[in-house]
């Protein structure tokens, strides 16, 4: 207990300023081995300007805005001034400067004024953005008429509405689970139990990433993941060995024996299902953007964090407690657990119904999980952009204003870099470009440097859009003279979605060995681990198909969307499948144990679901509740990821584990636990089945007539804690 405590104080104090020390821009989603990044770097080092950089600056005027004028209106040579005194601009943009009306809104009330800057630290990119909304409401000519967007305050004010956001869901969510936690644990301190485990989780978290930050950029979206899961996983965990502890402390009384019992069962299950759930999220890092890469360490770090206090500082406490585990609670509540028992009898008369008819019932839950996944064969893909953000911040205002208001401003044209020291064949090239559909217009060939020329076609719609992203699309189809390669925002989305594509089988395949090699492990089964694989896709591709129906059809009072952004369905898709399989653990540990103790398959199915099922459908109550409130963001990309995996959770929780499971494993009775010889002895030379959990003693005689086995026997009796002193 003192060294857990130790290792909290040490964590919070190296771990509390990571915060200061995470990242938030583009680059986060890019390959840095991209043909992008190559791109935007020639153009970086020929003109000093970082193409994913950049301030718009929208102006509205009191009088309509004539193009052809030579003088622009004093509001908008405010803004040009305000932005050519900057030292980070290297280039300014406005519609007098570059003879161009597509920077004038269709009413001519609005013009935008565009600065290209030099490349910025994530610190100076904070400090531009207040200082330049401090200089805008200092104007008089700009206060109120004026504001500022583009790439730049945009991803500052992604992390600034994620920030808040994250902070007003717990705010919101906390009061609740901690009544859920009251409910659930049937006391005051059994509930602080999974509250200690998540801050001790915590900071030990922020301490890895603040040392991960050490050695690679960590994105800032790996808090928010940190703090749910963290959450989460450590009511599941809590929940999962509390209640096996009350059980040993029913038979076993205070002591060594009931904790040593406790974590020889329980334990064992977190063990394995901590690693099944780290091995989904490491397989994240397989993707070389920094985005993902961060997720997936996030959520290593966290769930080691959480099995290290389930299985080393929890274990302490619970020896420490004793029967004090109950206290704070009802009487009724220290006396009885008859809530508890009905809980176990329904889902034992579920699964046993289930295997009355399990042929009927696996067909049609797997029906009604495939009609789920359908609409993901619809499913097209966005990024995140200053589009994503509420309108009510300045550079949501500014892309919703531009894309409603304005016809094609060139705020992010696609960049084609084309390798070459002379213009042969450009300008044949330029004039193809401009024929594709979906391309506005297309500028004259510019020369970068000695080996390299430039040319810049506006794309139709939001730089993010379908035709945009067809049309960029298309033109990467044309043969172009020289070897090309293109940046822009549309640019860096189409590489973004190619790289994730090109590493997706890598990550699946690495997934899927670790959790068929975690499961065996933990079962000594062959046809389990396949049956967890065909379960767990089920699953997640049923989440996918809600994702598809409520965020891109806009369903369930949300606005349609453009497509899902590229990253959440590799997220929801690894949180989905370890938390599924960190479920099936848990079920799976049970039905060993009752066929350990001399249940047939049927009886320890019925026996395994009883034990587990008010636990897993509590925690994944919890569970969801902590995901879910990150639906309650601003930012969709961030609801999509909450909302996506706290829906896996739930069907996995119910449509898998009371239907899907009891039916299959019983239509395969004893062929479920079968694995050739070569394998099992195998799985005894590495001792895994000395892992096996240790059989419960019956208390008493068995009734004449015949042997109860000890688990039945622990079953009929109803636990009685004794009153707290």
């Amino acid at each position: 207990m003192l060294l857990a405590v130790l290792a909290a104080v040490l964590a919070a104090l190296f771990g509390g300023t990571v915060d200061k020390k995470l990242t938030n821009g583009l680059s986060d989603y890019d390959d840095p081995g991209g043909p992008n990044v190559a791109a935007r770097k020639v153009i970086e080092q020929a003109t000093g300007i970082d193409a994913q950089q950049g301030y718009a600056l929208l102006v509205r005027t009191d009088a309509p805005i004539d193009p052809e004028a030579k003088t622009p209106p004093a509001s908008v040579a405010a803004a040009v001034k305000l932005l050519r005194d900057r030292p980070e601009v290297r280039q300014v943009v406005d519609y007098a400067s570059a003879s161009n009306p597509a920077l004038v809104s269709k009413d001519s009330r609005s013009t935008v004024v565009i600065g290209a800057v030099a490349p910025m630290k994530e610190s100076a990119t904070v400090d531009a953005e207040k200082e330049l909304q401090q200089a805008i409401e200092d104007d008089p000519a700009l206060r109120g008429n004026a504001w500022i967007g583009g790439p730049t305050p945009g991803h500052v004010q992604v992390a600034d509405v994620s920030n808040k956001d994250l902070a007003k869901a717990e705010g919101l969510a906390l009061p609740l689970i901690l009544i859920l936690l009251f409910l659930v644990f049937r006391g005051v301190v059994a509930a602080l139990v999974p509250i200690i485990g998540a801050m001790v989780s915590l900071l030990l978290t922020l301490a890895g990433l603040r040392v991960a930050t050490l050695f690679m950029n960590v994105s800032t979206g790996a808090l928010n993941l940190a703090f749910a899961l963290g959450l989460g996983l450590s009511v599941d965990f809590g929940l999962l060995i509390v209640s096996r502890y009350r059980e040993e402390l029913a038979v076993h009384g205070p002591g060594v024996e009931a904790v040593r019992r406790t974590v020889a069962t329980a334990g064992r299950t977190v063990l394995f299902s901590a690693l099944t759930v780290a091995a989904a999220l490491a397989a994240l890092m397989v993707f070389p953007h920094p985005y993902l890469r961060s997720m997936g360490l996030a959520g290593v770090i966290t769930v080691v964090a959480a099995a290290l206090f389930a299985l080393l500082g929890l274990p302490a406490l619970l020896a420490v407690l004793g029967r004090r585990i109950n206290s704070l609670a009802p009487r009724r509540w220290q006396r009885d657990i008859s809530a508890e028992e009905a809980a176990g009898n329904r889902w034992h008369r579920i699964a046993s119904g289930v295997m009355r008819r399990p042929g009927i019932v696996a067909v049609v839950a797997a029906a009604i999980m495939l009609l789920i996944a359908a609409p993901v064969l619809g499913i097209r893909f966005t990024g995140a952009d200053s589009a994503t953000l509420p309108t009510e911040t300045s550079a949501g205002r500014v892309a919703a204003e531009l894309e409603r208001d304005f016809k094609d401003p060139a705020t992010s044209p696609l960049q084609i870099v084309l390798d070459t020291d002379d213009s042969t064949g450009l300008a044949a090239y330029a004039d193809k470009v401009a024929k594709v559909p979906g391309v506005e217009t297309v500028a004259e060939p510019v020369r970068l440097d000695a080996g390299h020329w430039e040319v810049d076609a506006v794309l139709t719609g939001a730089p993010l859009g379908t035709e945009a992203q067809d049309a960029a699309a298309d033109v990467r189809d044309i043969k172009a003279p020289h070897p090309a390669r293109y940046t822009g925002l549309t640019g860096d989305f189409l590489a973004q979605k190619e790289s994730i594509g090109d590493r997706l089988p890598q990550a699946v395949g690495l997934l899927t060995v670790i959790t068929l090699l975690l499961l065996f492990a933990f079962s000594g089964s062959v046809i389990l681990p396949f049956k967890a694989l065909l379960m767990n896709t089920l699953s997640t591709a049923a989440a996918l198909g809600f994702l598809v129906w409520v965020f891109q059809d806009g369903n369930l009072g949300f606005a349609a969307q453009s497509g899902i952004e590229t990253t959440t369905p590799v997220l929801v898709f690894a949180l989905a499948f370890g938390l599924s399989t960190d479920y099936n653990v848990f079920l799976l540990g049970r039905i060993k144990e009752a066929k350990a103790a001399g249940l047939d398959e049927r009886a320890a199915v019925s026996e395994g679901l009883a034990r587990t099922g008010p636990i897993v459908t509590s925690a994944a109550v919890l569970f969801c509740l902590a995901l879910g409130a990150l639906g309650l963001s601003r930012l969709v990309f961030i609801k999509e990821l909450g909302l996506g995996t706290a829906f896996a959770v739930l069907i996995d929780a119910t449509i898998v584990r009371a239907l899907l499971v009891p039916s299959l494993m019983a239509m395969l009775g004893s062929t479920n636990w079968w694995a050739p010889g070569p394998l099992r002895r195998l799985h005894t030379a590495l001792r895994l089945d000395r892992m096996e959990p240790p059989a419960a003693a019956p208390e008493g005689p068995a009734p004449s007539g015949g042997t109860v086995p000890a688990i039945e026997h622990e079953r009929s009796k109803p636990e009685v804690p004794a009153a707290t002193p």
